[in-house]
């Protein structure tokens, strides 16, 4: 399984008979799963969501939004519940308006599930854990 770092996104290959989440990324040696979101920049996306071989929820969202506030700490457990199994990343709308538009985000929070480079399913609107887990069964194997 191909996996992008989450700390500088360098593409690395998780050998089938090690629990990935011992996995140290090969170019900057840190760990390639932390249980926690990951900030997407233009730079960094398409290593996550096209190269990689793990599912990518992709949380569009701005620091002024109050439902992006409240989605926060359910992302974080989704990270940390999920992983290795989903990647959980987060891209600041404000910061990064040209990733925005190119998935045409007309309101956020907006969650959009990537498998190599291809989008799988969209919501949006602010959810608890419980309906996101939901959401994400019916969408990704395994979770």
């Amino acid at each position: 399984m191909i996996v992008a770092c989450p700390h500088c996104a360098g593409l690395n290959r998780t050998p089938p008979d090690r629990d990935p989440r011992q996995g140290k990324c090969g170019k900057c040696g840190s760990a390639l799963f932390t249980g926690a979101p990951v900030a997407l920049t233009a730079a960094t996306a398409a290593a996550h969501w096209e190269k990689s071989d793990l599912p990518v929820l992709v949380d569009f969202w701005a620091a002024w939004c109050g439902p992006c506030r409240a989605m926060a700490p359910v992302l974080d457990q989704a990270a940390s519940r999920l992983e290795p199994r989903l990647r959980i990343a987060k891209v600041d709308t404000e910061a990064e308006q040209a990733l925005a538009s190119r998935f045409n985000i007309r309101s956020i929070p907006t969650l959009v599930l990537m498998q190599r480079g291809q989008e799988v399913a969209r919501v949006s609107g602010a959810m608890p854990f419980p309906a996101l887990l939901d959401w994400l069964r019916q969408h990704v194997d395994g979770i």
